[in-house]
């Protein structure tokens, strides 16, 4: 696996997602024996950066990465993140309290079964809370020497240069795909001026980018996915119409979709790791083997030219 750089250390240049294996994604039900393969899949290709969350379940998936970490904690980057709690309605809600971030990282590490975090990561701003006290908290945990690096998920500008005058910002996560290219007007450029990496979640555009899904029949009922305007019928029909560039480049290299979009996010800049989830070994291997995909400029100005989708993320 080709090597990026995130914080103080070099990682795989392709991460893993394990969102999915507990939470939201739920087509196909989950499997923590077949989950666990998939983390030790991972770090036998060098997919050492594995992304986690105390909210993802709430804490179930943190407790299987622990598990699945037995014995090999060393070979991986591990990036977790707090910060988001369950609400009243069920829906996650900000909770950016120094107090709270605190007890949820020491909580994070008992579940995860380590005694430090590579990356712990501010999962969304709380607006009820001064961002400078929530980012205070985090340089407390690198100071007690429970994280080695700190981030910002979701983030502007103006969000990163305030944090970054109390401690260095060592990444940003947000979405980044073929599906969703927001973060490179501003906040790429940000982390590639100021040594942050960037981490780029749901680069397969949640699983649509790599051409299986089709319609919502595809999909649990209890799949989160179909609450999200994209993934509504009218909408997949008309981003299926959008694939057709991303199928020719496939062809072309040989590859599957999925992996051309992956290999797109890549080519965004030597500073950002995709972290593409999967419960599938075979996906795993897949998803690994975009590292090595090379786009060619033509390539690239193809699948630039893709029509952004007309509905919102959310």
């Amino acid at each position: 696996m080709r090597k990026r750089t995130l914080g103080t250390s070099a990682v795989g240049a392709v991460g893993l997602g394990c969102m999915g294996m507990s939470y939201a994604y739920t087509t196909g039900g989950w499997d923590d024996e077949v989950s666990a393969r998939v983390v030790g899949t991972a770090l036998d290709l060098g997919v050492t950066v594995l992304d986690t969350a105390d909210v993802y379940g709430p804490y179930s998936n943190e407790i299987l990465l622990g598990r699945a970490l037995r014995g090999r904690r060393q070979e991986a980057f591990l990036s977790g993140k707090g910060g988001l709690v369950a609400g009243e309605r069920g829906g996650p809600v900000p909770d950016g309290r120094p107090e709270h971030l605190k007890a949820a990282a020491k909580a994070s590490l008992r579940r995860l079964g380590t005694d430090r975090l590579d990356l712990y990561q501010l999962h969304r701003v709380d607006a009820k809370v001064p961002l400078e006290e929530s980012w205070g908290a985090l340089a407390e945990l690198v100071g007690e020497g429970l994280v080695r690096n700190i981030g910002l998920s979701e983030v502007g500008v103006g969000e990163l240069q305030r944090a970054h005058a109390i401690h260095p910002v060592a990444s940003v996560q947000s979405e980044l795909s073929l599906w969703t290219r927001d973060a490179l007007r501003d906040v790429v450029p940000w982390c590639a001026a100021h040594g942050c990496g960037f981490i780029a979640y749901a680069p397969l555009g949640r699983g649509f980018l790599t051409g299986t899904q089709h319609s919502r029949r595809d999909f649990a009922d209890s799949d989160r996915r179909l609450r999200l305007p994209r993934f509504t019928e009218a909408a997949m029909r008309e981003e299926l119409r959008a694939l057709e560039p991303l199928k020719r480049v496939a062809e072309r290299h040989g590859v599957t979709p999925g992996q051309v979009a992956l290999a797109w996010v890549l080519a965004q800049g030597d500073h950002i790791v995709p972290i593409a989830g999967t419960r599938r070994p075979a996906h795993l291997v897949e998803n690994a083997a975009a590292a090595d995909v090379a786009l060619t400029p033509a390539d690239i100005a193809e699948l630039d030219a893709i029509p952004q989708p007309s509905a919102p993320r959310y």
